[in-house]
This record gives structure tokens, sequence and C-alpha cells, in this order.
């Protein structure tokens, strides 16, 4: 499959707060779909935005961070009313996200409260680990150090249609400099990226895009809740004609491997963020250094 040639979206999420499964909301929404060239570059651009009422106050740190009032939503849609809008930028696309944890952790507390499953996309790119890994000495990787080191421009930083379309630059210009292969597995490989499981192995998916295990004591049950059998499953062997094998596929360990890395080994914590608000950085902007201010 052809990565270049699919649905790229680039998304960021403005809160009420760092605790979305507390009581801490979405109060703006942003994606930009991306087109690009046969070079890799970005070719097109559509942006979608959407303030969201949060059903709550937003506290004065945040509206003097990302200048959203409470006025300015009192009259937007809910998170109810966005949801199906929201699902389908998402579902299906190459999506990125600057500290992608942080923003899925609010989608999935949001879709939570209306009894729905967040939508599961094709590829999950974090354009942190992307510049941890572009850059192994840097002291920060907050989205603005990413857009210097790359020449892409940040214009109105903290509102999340800005955020979202640097973000998505930064991705693109990355993939085009160090050549990536336009085949979505390699990208993801490259990128370290959580994608779709594959087809050849006892890993599915059920009628809300979750991955399930499809065979085995938890089959038909999403492999979040069992992250120890997954861990069983890197390293379970079957005696084979020609001596002892592993039992799933290559293919299925990695997809594995990939997202034990980035759901089961800390990167995942809904907030990496320093917990004094001079530190909060509510477009999941962060530094490696947390005592670093934004």
């Amino acid at each position: 499959m052809k990565w270049k040639h699919l649905p790229i979206v680039a998304f960021d999420t403005e809160t009420t707060g760092l605790s979305p499964f507390i009581d801490d909301r979405i109060i703006e929404f942003a994606a930009v779909a991306l087109t690009l060239d046969d070079e890799g570059r970005v070719a097109d651009v559509v942006e979608h935005s959407w303030l969201i009422n949060p059903e709550r106050d937003i506290p004065p740190k945040v509206v003097e961070i990302t200048g959203i009032t409470s006025a300015d939503v009192a009259g937007a849609p809910r998170f109810a009313e966005m949801a199906d809008t929201i699902r389908d930028l998402l579902a299906g696309a190459v999506t990125v996200a600057h500290n992608y944890p942080f923003d899925l952790g609010f989608l999935t507390s949001e879709y939570a409260r209306l009894d729905q499953v967040a939508p599961v996309p094709l590829a999950e790119i974090d354009t942190i680990d992307l510049s941890m890994k572009a850059w192994p000495d840097a002291r920060g990787h907050k989205l603005s150090d990413v857009c210097k080191r790359l020449d892409v421009v940040l214009e109105g930083a903290h509102r999340a249609t800005n955020d979202a379309l640097a973000c998505g630059k930064c991705f693109t210009e990355l993939a085009r400099r160090h050549d990536v292969v336009d085949e979505l597995q390699e990208m993801l490989t490259w990128s370290r990226a959580i994608g779709r499981p594959p087809e050849d192995g006892p890993l599915d998916l059920d009628t809300h895009g979750r991955v399930v295990f499809g065979e085995g004591k938890h089959q038909g049950t999403p492999v979040l809740h069992h992250p120890k059998h997954l861990q069983w499953m890197l390293k379970a062997r079957e005696r084979g004609p020609d001596g002892w094998r592993f039992r799933f596929p290559e293919s299925t360990r990695l997809w594995i491997r990939r997202w034990l890395d980035v759901r089961a080994a800390g990167r995942a914590r809904s907030n990496p963020k320093g917990v004094r608000s001079e530190d909060w950085g509510l477009d999941s902007c962060i530094a490696v250094d947390r005592r670093a201010r934004l």
C-alpha cells in the first residue's frame, strides 16, 4: 500500500486542562488534510476546525494560552454533535499529531462519554517520536523546536489549526529528507508508528474498529486489555518439522513490538508536562526537559 497517496490528516486539540479521564474536555479540534506531489512535498491543504462547547468553564490560564474564552464556545456544538464528522476525518487515514498520546487520550475520553470508541486510523504518527529519532541529542522537542529545524512556518501557536498544519508539514518534510519509501509498512517502521495489524496474523479489527485477539482465551477482546498476553505472543514458540519456531508471524510480532513500545512503555501517559501552570502546553507541544517552559 502506497502511503503517499493515502489521506494524510494532521490533527490537534485544545483543551480545558491536562486530565482527559477526570473532567477536562476538548474546546477546539482541528484536522488538516494534506495532499503530496510525486516528490513528497505538500501540494494541497484542506483545513477543518471547530470550536467545541466543553460544557464546563475554561480556566483563566487556558484562556491566556489559547485565547479561547467560555463566551467563544457558548454557542459552539458539543462534542457529541461533532463525533461523526471527526470520525470520518480520522478513520482510514494516515494521522499525525505532536505528542499523539495526549490528543488520543482526549478523543478516547470524549468518545467514551458517548459509549463509543475513538476512530481507528491506518497509522498513528507522532512527530515527537520522529524528532527524538532525528535529533537524539536535542534538548527540546516542542513543535516550535521541530519547525525551526525544518524551516516550517508556525504562526499563531496554541491554536489547533495552526499547530496541526505545522505538525503535518514537519512529518512530510522529515519523510522527504529521509527519502522514506512510498510503502506503508516501510513508513511505519521508519516512524516507529502504530498501524493496523497485518492480515496474515491472529489480530483482527472488531465492528468498532478496535484491534482484538482473533483466537485463544482472549478472542474478541481488545488487545489493550491484555498487554501481558501480547508479551507472551512475542515469545511463544511451537515445535515444527524442523524444530522450534515462533508461533506467530514476524509481521504480527513487529506490530506487537510497536504497540507495546508506544502504548505500554510509558510514552502514553496523559500528562507528560510539568505540573506548574507556566509549564502548561495545551497544544500538546512538549519538551523532553519537563522543567522547560513553553
